[in-house]
């Protein structure tokens, strides 16, 4: 059996001299305000994987409401969701990410955020895509207040599980 979850996340821009992308430290002229570290692509990978499991959403496992993920590194949260997946007998197969941004540009660093994921989630370099577009200067992202990200993942039942 095989299942498909769609994830997306935004966050607004506010202090700080990086934005944390795909586990990646980009130098910025901003950060990103957040409970945790912002990262949005691996928010919105977390609840495409959740997704795809019938397993919920990232605030349903990790709320806001929780001072135990203040700041916290959303890798260890992406490495908790694929526990919770290989719990539920669910593997990873591909995500395809796309991250909306007008700046910081993406591309010098999707390398890296391929890898970090990869590692994280447990397939190949090759099962990870990430790739980035602007909205050419329209609505929030294009006035620069924020990034956005879409995730898609595909899951598949272990042999001989039932789900």
């Amino acid at each position: 059996m095989m299942r498909i979850g769609h994830g997306f996340d935004v966050h607004a821009f506010g202090p700080g001299d990086h934005v944390i992308l795909g586990g990646e430290k980009i130098a910025h002229s901003s950060g990103l305000i957040a409970h945790s570290d912002g990262d949005v692509v691996l928010h919105a990978l977390c609840d495409a994987l959740l997704g795809a499991a019938g397993l919920g959403d990232i605030g349903a496992h990790f709320p806001d409401t929780d001072a135990t993920y203040a700041d916290v590194d959303s890798r260890v949260l992406l490495r908790r969701v694929v526990a919770l997946l290989d719990a539920h007998q669910w593997q990873v197969v591909n995500a395809d990410i796309t991250i909306i941004a007008q700046r910081p540009k993406i591309a010098p660093h999707t390398d890296a955020m391929r890898g970090h994921i990869a590692s994280d989630i447990g397939v190949t370099h090759l099962a990870v895509n990430v790739k980035a577009t602007t909205t050419e200067s329209l609505g929030y992202i294009g006035r620069e207040e924020g990034i956005a990200c879409h995730a898609v993942a595909l899951l598949i039942a272990r042999a001989g599980t039932e789900v």
